[in-house]
């Protein structure tokens, strides 16, 4: 079982990669962008933090070591 709960950190950890790399992507495009952009790119980007705040709150909940799940 020690080997399946690690590789759902993997999971975890590739998906927060992404959601990362995705806000700092949106966080430069913001720099650039035209004004019309601006509430879609500034709504995504409140997705993307709420999401990572809802996996902090669950880690949390179930005990679960943050820094080593990578929040």
């Amino acid at each position: 079982m020690i080997n399946q709960d690690f590789r759902y950190i993997e999971y975890i950890q590739d998906v927060l990669i992404s959601v990362h790399e995705n806000l700092r992507e949106l966080t430069e495009r913001k720099a650039f962008a035209e004004p019309e952009e601006l509430p879609h790119i500034e709504g995504k980007i409140q997705a993307y933090r709420e999401f990572i705040s809802i996996l902090q709150m669950s880690a949390d909940a179930f005990g679960l070591p943050k820094q080593e799940i990578g929040l």
